[in-house]
């Protein structure tokens, strides 16, 4: 089996080039829009501009009841794709690693390709950032 770690500290992530390539081998249409200023990260919406729920500003965000917020936040996850939420073990994502190389990168990214035997209960254990690949097992504290 193979699975996708981050093999530098900074953080697993993938590139706009990389999402992208994913969203169009799994058949998922997005309409990515790429922030301003000091916050140039982008958003992938699943929902065409004139169809979405209004995206509050900071503060009108911190004047809503919990329940508002939650209840916000919910509506952005249903109509935002978020990369995270892509299984590691993938086999469209490791195609696209395989194929963008290190144009899959995220900004702090150094992204691998582990192989693992397939019957190994695995999970991704990390330091700062820098990932691994570890056989599942009980851990007490």
């Amino acid at each position: 089996m193979k699975i996708v770690i981050n093999r530098c500290f900074g953080g697993y992530g993938l590139s706009h080039e990389a999402i992208m390539r994913y969203l169009d081998l799994k058949g998922i249409t997005v309409y990515p829009e790429q922030g301003e200023g000091i916050w140039k990260f982008w958003t992938y919406w699943l929902v065409k501009p004139e169809g979405r729920f209004e995206v509050k500003e900071t503060e009108d965000f911190y004047a809503m009841s919990m329940e508002e917020r939650q209840a916000h936040n919910q509506k952005y996850s249903d109509e935002t794709f978020e990369e995270n939420n892509i299984e590691r073990n993938d086999p469209v994502l490791i195609q696209v690693i395989e194929e963008l190389g290190d144009a899959a990168n995220g900004e702090h990214a150094e992204l691998a390709i582990v192989e693992i035997p397939d019957d190994v209960e695995w999970e991704i254990s990390e330091y700062d950032g820098s990932e691994h690949v570890a056989e599942k097992h009980r851990v007490w504290y």
